[in-house]
């Protein structure tokens, strides 16, 4: 008995597996606009996570020590 025949040419399968193992090309990590660190990925703000986590701390504080309008 004889392997059956590939249901596709080992040239594409080679190109194809080149193409998802090749390098992709890296955005350069930016700094942080507070601390100089590395901004976190999901950052549009251009803060680093720890920056961005006082950032909400602060503001949740400011909003709960607003005092009552009258």
């Amino acid at each position: 008995m004889t392997p059956p025949e590939p249901a596709i040419a080992p040239e594409i399968l080679e190109g194809a597996k080149a193409a998802l193992f090749a390098e992709r090309p890296r955005r350069s990590p930016t700094k942080c606009v507070v601390c100089d660190s590395e901004t976190s990925p999901n950052s549009n703000e251009g803060l680093c996570w720890v920056c961005r986590r006082l950032k909400i701390s602060a503001w949740r504080d400011s909003d709960t020590q607003m005092p009552a309008q009258e």
